[in-house]
């Protein structure tokens, strides 16, 4: 995935940060069993996704044409090898 450049975006960086946090507090809270924090947790995970949806549709996540080109094969070497002259 690292060759694809795959999230590296502040859209993505934002979302999954937003969506950690959420799930930060969702388990503090549910451990503390208190329903109301848990579900106040998994809305800011929502929240995540939608501000990164926002962010990526003002231009800030992956363009479109990058992603259609993310998985075609490399091309092929033009240079002759090393000991072959012309």
């Amino acid at each position: 995935m690292a060759g694809s450049s795959h999230g590296h975006t502040p859209a993505a960086w934002t979302g999954v940060t937003i969506a950690f946090i959420g799930f930060c507090v969702a388990g503090a809270f549910m451990v503390m069993a208190q329903p109301v924090g848990f579900w106040a947790g998994m809305a800011i995970v929502v929240l995540g996704g939608v501000v990164g949806a926002v962010m990526r549709a003002m231009g800030l996540g992956m363009p479109k044409q990058a992603t259609a080109l993310t998985y075609q094969a490399a091309p092929a070497a033009t240079r002759e090898p090393a000991g072959a002259q012309s």
